[in-house]
C-alpha cells in the first residue's frame, strides 16, 4: 500500500514526521533513484526509497517503544547538541538510541516529565497543534503573584504578537519571598512559562513538568532524576485515545 514518504519515514524509526518533511526538504531521501519531495508516495514492497543512499527495508520496521523520562537539570531534550552537552538518549543505553526520539523538549534549566518514541505518528500528532494535551507543570517563581497576575496568566497574555491560550494557574505555597505554582498549559510555545512569568513580573527559579496528559512521574512508579521507564500497555493508548489514534479521524497531514 502507498503512503507519504514522509510518514513511511516516521513509521520505519527514522525520524519525526516533522524531522522527515526537514530530510526530505534538505535533498536526503531519493525514491527510485530521484530526489524525492513532499506529498509523494511509496510502497517499499515494490519502491526503493533511502536516506543518505541506506535503503529502507520492508522487513526493518520496529517494534514501537514507548519511555517516560525525568529529564534531569543540565541536559537537553534532543539526539545530539553541536555544543556537546549531554542529550537525553545519553541517560539511555546505546541498545536503545535506533530511531528514538523526544516528543516536544524541555529546556535545558527544566526538569521532569519528557516521553521518548520512536513511533514517529504518535510524535506528530502529540506535537500536532490541532491536539491540546495537557501538560502539568510545579514552577516556583520570584515573589508573591497578585490575584490580578495571576488571572492575566490564566485568561492569556500577548507573546508573539498572539494571545496565549487560558491556562490553569494555581497556588500550591507561598514561602519567604517565593510562590509555588501549578501550571497546566494546552499549548507548548517556546520557553512558554518563563517568558510568560518574567513578562508578568516575576521570574521562574524552577520549572518541573510533573506529568504529560494522564502520565505521571509520581505514584507507584515515581522515577529520580534520569531515570526512565517504559509505558504500561493502558498508558498508550490513553494517549493515542486523547488524539484519535485509535479511530479513523485522524488528519493525515499536518495543517498549517
Amino acid at each position: 500500500m502507498s503512503e507519504r514518504v514522509q510518514k513511511i519515514l516516521s513509521q520505519w524509526g527514522v525520524a519525526s514526521r516533522r524531522q522527515a518533511e526537514q530530510l526530505i526538504l534538505s535533498g536526503r531521501v531519493q525514491l527510485n533513484g530521484a530526489v524525492a519531495h513532499l506529498g509523494q508516495k511509496a510502497d517499499l514492497n515494490c519502491d526503493r526509497l533511502e536516506v543518505d543512499g541506506v535503503a529502507i527495508q520492508p522487513h526493518d520496521r520496529p517494534s514501537f517503544l514507548y519511555l517516560l523520562l525525568n529529564k534531569p537539570i543540565g541536559v537537553v531534550s534532543t539526539c545530539s547538541d553541536p555544543q556537546k552537552r549531554r542529550t537525553v538518549l545519553d541517560l539511555l543505553p546505546p541498545h536503545l538510541h535506533q530511531g528514538l526520539h523526544p516528543v516536544g523538549r524541555l529546556d535545558v534549566d527544566s526538569t521532569g516529565a519528557l516521553l521518548l518514541t520512536n513511533d514517529g505518528e504518535l510524535t506528530f500528532h502529540l506535537t500536532h497543534p490541532r491536539y491540546h494535551i495537557p501538560k502539568t507543570y510545579r514552577v516556583v517563581v520570584q515573589g508573591h503573584p497578585s490575584t490580578s497576575v495571576l488571572s492575566q496568566w490564566q485568561q492569556g497574555v500577548v507573546l508573539d504578537d498572539r494571545v496565549t491560550q487560558p491556562a490553569s494557574v494555581e497556588v500550591l505555597k507561598r514561602q519567604n519571598d517565593q510562590t509555588v505554582l501549578e501550571v497546566v498549559l494546552r499549548e507548548g510555545r517556546n520557553r512558554q512559562i518563563r517568558r510568560v512569568a518574567e513578562q508578568l513580573g516575576h521570574s521562574v527559579l524552577h520549572l518541573h513538568r510533573t506529568a504529560i496528559g494522564d502520565l505521571q512521574l509520581t505514584g507507584a512508579a515515581t522515577l529520580p532524576p534520569g531515570a526512565y521507564r517504559s509505558l504500561e500497555n493502558q498508558e498508550i493508548d490513553s494517549l493515542k485515545s486523547q488524539i484519535d489514534l485509535l479511530s479513523e479521524r485522524v488528519p493525515t497531514e499536518r495543517e498549517e
